[in-house]
This record gives C-alpha cells, structure tokens and sequence, in this order.
C-alpha cells in the first residue's frame, strides 16, 4: 500500500518542477519518500537528505492551485470590486475618476513591484527594508520554490503579495474622492509605495523583518499580522485621513447633499470584495490546509456578524437599516478580522464581528462628525479604525488552538501590537504629511473649481460613466 501512495503521488507531482533522476543522486528510501508525502501533506519542509535529495523538487499542486486562486481572487477585489464599491459611492460626474484611479494604481505598482518593490520587501535586507537581490524578478521563477514557503511557485508568491500591494494605496482614493488630480494621486501613490508601503510589508512580513514575530526570532516586536491589519488596512487607513485633511474638503460639503449616484453598484462592489477576501485572508495561509480553513471560516463569521451589528446599529439610531449600512458592516467585519483570521477560534470571530460592527460604525457616524474632516468614502473610519481595532484584537484573541504558533508569541503578545501599532501609524502620519506636500509644490494637490464643479470625469479623462438623462 506504502508503494502505491508513493507512485501515485510522485506522477501526481510530475508535471510540477524539476525532478532528481536516479542518475542525479542515489535512490532515496522508501521511508524517505514518504516523509516527503508527509511533509507536503503537513505543509512543512521537505525532508532533507545530502546523499539522496527529495525527489520532489517543485511546487505542490495543490498549494500551488489555491495559492494561484487566491491571487485571482485579491486581484478581482480592486478590479472590479474596489472600483464598483468607491464608484457607486461617489456622485455620477465622478465615477469614471475613481475607477481609472484603481486601474491606474494597478498599472504602475504592478511596473515598480517588477523592478525594485518585491525585493525591497522580500529580499534579505536589514530589519525595516528589503534588499536587491529579486530586483526584475531575478530568481523569481514557477519552479523553484522557498521565498515564499515550502511549496508555492516563486512567482506565484511575488505576484500574490504584488495583488496586496495594489489594493492598498487603492483604498486611500477613498478619503480624497472627487476632488484630486489624477497626475497627483500616481505621484503620491509612487512615493507612498517606496517610503510606506515597502518597509511596512518587510517589517511584517519578510523573515528578517523588524515586526515579524512568526519568521523572525530575533524581531525587535514579535508582533502578528496574519493578512495585513497593519500592512494594508492602518496604513491605508491613517494616510487617507492626514490626506483628506491637508487636501481639504469638497466644494459644497456641508451645504449640499452628495448622496451616492448608484448604490446598486455599491451593494455589487460590496459582494466581489467579500468574495475576494477570501483569496486575501485564506489564501496568506500559503498553503490548502487546516489555517487556510480557519481564516476561510473566522473571516466568514466575522463579516456577516460586523454587517448585521452596523445596520442594527443604524435601525436604532437613525430609525432605518440602510443598504448602505450593511455593505460597511461587511468591509469593516472583513478589515477588522484580517490581522487575525488565522489566529483565531471562531469565537473570536463572533466577537470580532460584534465589535467591527459597532465601532467603525461610530467612528463613521459620529467621529467624522465632531472633528469635520470630509474623507468622502469613509476609509478612515473603516480601514483607519478597523484595521487599528483588528491589530489590537488580534493580540487579545490569538490562540494556539486556532494556531500553534502563537504559543511562541503569546507573552508580551498585545504589549508587542501596540508597539506594531503605534510604529505603522506614526510612519503612516508623517510619511503621507511629507509626501502630500512635495506632490503639491510639483503637480499641485486640486483641480480647479471649475472642474470639480463639472466633475473629473469629463475634464480628466475625457469620458463620461452615463449618457443622457
């Protein structure tokens, strides 16, 4: 029986990289092949032997399959989910602003990861910033495998990480919707990926990264992130308020009502990203296993529980549930879990729904309120707030039930989260205060008030979203 497994899966693997033929290296035992079957069951390392190397040099399919899925999925978050949710959000003159804004970003980002933005926050570096060595995907082949894990394609890694890194500068367009050039907001999001972004996915995510409690045994903060709460959500989040502050408001805000012109593509966008996130908090197990199912699960639990508790909250307080209400529910339920998805019971995510339902909810409703700023799409108070709330919950709620992993961290582990916490949103604050002002004094920040009035679609692209009354 032991032969037939291990026949099986060796032709099941054939297809799937280089093999080491019985010419290359002595025959490796049937003890030894086995480990290795093992080992890509268990999603570990393959078993290692100098006389005899594993006969399995390649990626695993199925890790490899999810992983490849996964990395669709994230991408089809910003295009077409990001673009339909901001772009149902804003008023009709705007629409085809926002959603040339979301495929520009993805343009340009994807060019700088090829050239310099993966090894800057993959590659061996130093503990805040990556290194040259993938510069041009150097080395990044389908293959070979490791800068990644154990059994996912290089280049499926590189690209699954290029698909995070895509969607979050995408999320700040949110807070300065309807009012910011198109040539301002590429030169910010170029400089925001290199001071910001880059260091920020080293720090948390590269095995000598500063943040990077799981990979790095000598982090300075053994801090966890499963998915990107502080990567991707704060950082997003934070830039997108200090932005949509010194950018200033809309003309007319506070005189005029700005309703969304189509919350039926709102509610629409609202479901691809549901969908997609799970390529984004699944898919960072890197690998088809038991993790990758809890994060499936704990991030299901939590967006549906977070969607339901904001639109409650809106039927107490403002008389009625509004689509508007449960679509937030689902993205701040979704923001608030990634950070944790992986660590967690699905308690936890029951808890996490409640509380992501209800704060971003406030800060949305009454935050804004009090201290005016115009961030026109919420994303402060959704991925600001949120992704702050799930950094913090996610050293709370982690378990070694969910993970074992966290059992190394658990002491100091939420001392350590606000340390991550703290450290993202000071880089986040200054950085954006920094970039926003070099972007005005070469480009300028605005259009002019004749354009605003008419809307950016027309004056910038040339286009309208709608023809006729």
């Amino acid at each position: 029986m032991k032969r037939l497994v291990t026949a099986l899966f060796s032709l099941m693997l054939l297809a799937t990289g280089p093999l080491v033929t019985a010419a290359d290296a002595p025959t490796r035992s049937v003890e030894e092949r086995l480990g290795d079957i093992e080992a890509y069951m268990n999603n570990v390392a393959r078993v290692v032997n100098t006389n005899a190397p594993t006969l399995v040099a390649g990626p695993g399919p199925g890790h490899n399959a999810w992983q490849m899925t996964s990395t669709a999925l994230v991408l089809f978050m910003t295009l077409p989910g990001l673009a339909l949710f901001y772009g149902g959000l804003v008023r009709r003159k705007n629409v085809l602003s926002v959603m040339a804004q979301c495929l520009g970003i993805a343009g340009m980002v994807t060019i700088l990861w090829w050239v310099c933005g993966y090894s800057l926050s993959f590659a061996a570096g130093n503990p805040f910033i990556g290194g040259t060595d993938f510069m041009f995907f150097k080395g990044v082949n389908g293959g070979e495998v490791g800068q990644g894990s154990n059994w996912i394609s290089n280049n499926v890694w590189a690209i699954f990480q290029l698909t995070f890194a895509i969607i979050t500068p995408a999320l700040i367009i949110g807070a300065i919707a309807e009012r910011m050039k198109f040539s301002a907001i590429m030169l910010f999001v170029l400089l925001w990926m290199f001071v910001v972004y880059f260091p920020l996915a080293h720090m948390v995510w590269a095995a000598d990264g500063l943040m990077c409690g799981p990979l790095n045994p000598n982090a300075s903060i053994k801090a966890l992130d499963f998915a990107g709460g502080t990567v991707v959500h704060m950082s997003s989040g934070w830039s997108a308020l200090v932005l949509c502050i010194l950018l200033g408001k809309r003309r007319g805000f506070g005189r005029e009502p700005m309703p969304p012109h189509s919350m039926v593509l709102c509610m629409v966008g609202t479901g691809m990203l549901w969908v997609g996130w799970y390529g984004f908090n699944a898919g960072s197990a890197l690998a088809a296993d038991g993790i990758a199912a809890n994060a499936f699960t704990t991030t299901t639990l939590a967006a549906a529980t977070a969607s339901f508790v904001w639109a409650m909250c809106e039927w107490v307080i403002k008389g009625k549930p509004s689509i508007l209400g449960f679509c937030s529910g689902v993205v701040a339920g979704l923001v608030v879990v990634t950070p944790a998805c992986g660590f967690i019971t699905t308690s936890g995510a029951m808890i996490i729904g409640i509380v992501a339902g209800a704060v971003p909810f406030f800060a949305c409703w009454k935050l804004k309120q009090w201290l005016g700023y115009d961030d026109a799409l919420d994303t402060f108070g959704v991925h600001g707030v949120g992704g702050t709330l799930g950094a913090l919950m996610t050293g709370l709620l982690a378990t070694k039930e969910a993970n074992p992993i966290v059992e190394g961290l658990a002491s100091g582990l939420i001392l350590a989260q606000i340390k991550a916490i703290v450290l993202t949103l000071v880089l986040s604050v200054i950085a954006t205060v920094v970039i926003t002002f070099i972007v005005k004094a070469v480009v300028g920040l605005r259009p002019t008030d004749e354009v605003e009035t008419a809307g950016l679609d027309l004056a910038e692209h040339g286009e309208e979203g709608y023809h006729g009354a």
